[in-house]
């Protein structure tokens, strides 16, 4: 019998969630996606030193007034990980826009264009991009569009229905909502200390936004995100995307047991309950608004991404002078 990880593959295509490259080659994953946590972990590994002092040379010398350094700096490092990533693996990666242009629809288009210029000037089709924005009605307005650019987009820090629907509205490529963090919220308001695999309020979300997805016919991808634990991951067999951190990976690779299909699209009409939805904006936030997990489960990943982001920031600004 094969294990987890490789059963999981005949259903889900496998995204690493990590700036490990070393976990990179191991697992062998399709796509690979970092965000701002990430990429603080690998700047104080001492195997990526060399790529990121090379990096910050690369924006010294460019003379730059100190005010625009670090947001320089910013880009050139996401660019610089995203490009090793791409020698590894075969499709795409995500870059994030910095989280605290999560409000701010006019900076997050003009920042994916930045990214996506420095991407194509290293000789990368933007084809192999995904820009990872906050799942706000501004990040997703923003989404909407760079597609008419042709700038493909990864909606980050899903918790909602109402994010899954106007993401699906506004066509997005990608959508990664959020398992794990949906399940410890749910622990912590219930007090309840284990939710079987069928029953994780995570999981649960997850199959409702991907039935919903595939019965009115939207061709955004659901990649679940943000797992906890390996019934997590089992019991969402079958999505489009599973995006998965190297240990689990490695539980996977190391455990044994049948997994079966759990997602799938010519079933989903049959599961599906809702109703299709159409929201303007004022709908939209009211109807987020309702469902104070996920309120607070947005609102807590786009602090927690900008505090990450600053602690980059102090990190490399000797490095450029500040």
């Amino acid at each position: 019998m094969s294990d987890l990880l490789s059963q999981i593959k005949n259903f889900s295509l496998i995204v690493a969630d990590t700036g490990d490259f070393a976990a990179m080659k191991k697992y062998t994953p399709r796509d690979a996606t970092t965000n701002p946590s990430l990429l603080l972990k690998a700047a104080t590994m001492p195997e990526y030193a060399a790529l990121i002092d090379a990096t910050l040379a690369g924006v010294v010398s460019q003379n730059l007034p100190a005010t625009q350094r670090l947001d320089a700096a910013l880009d050139a490092l996401s660019v610089a990980f995203g490009l090793e990533i791409l020698k590894i693996v075969p499709h795409r990666v995500s870059t994030e826009v910095d989280a605290r242009l999560s409000f701010d629809h006019t900076a997050t288009v003009a920042k994916a264009h930045k990214l996506i210029a420095q991407y194509e000037a290293a000789g990368i089709s933007r084809e192999r991009i995904l820009i990872k924005i906050a799942s706000t009605w501004e990040g997703i307005q923003a989404a909407a569009a760079l597609k008419k650019d042709g700038i493909k987009c990864n909606l980050t820090l899903l918790f909602s229905f109402a994010q899954a629907v106007a993401c699906a509205e506004a066509g997005v490529q990608l959508i990664s909502p959020f398992v794990g963090r949906i399940l410890d919220w749910h622990k912590k308001s219930t007090g309840k200390a284990e939710y079987a695999p069928a029953e994780d309020p995570g999981v649960v979300s997850v199959s409702r936004i991907y039935n919903y997805y595939k019965t009115y016919g939207y061709q955004t991808e659901v990649m679940g995100a943000s797992f906890r634990n390996l019934g997590e991951i089992t019991e969402l067999a079958g999505c489009d995307l599973l995006t998965i951190s190297p240990n689990l990976l490695e539980d996977l690779q190391k455990a044994s047991g049948t997994v079966v299909r759990k997602l799938d699209a010519s079933k989903a009409a049959s599961l599906n309950t809702d109703a299709k939805l159409h929201l303007d904006e004022k709908t939209f936030r009211w109807m987020h608004n309702e469902d104070a997990m996920a309120t607070e489960k947005l609102s807590e990943g786009i602090r927690q991404f900008g505090a990450d982001t600053l602690k980059l920031e102090k990190v490399i600004a000797p490095k450029l002078g500040l």
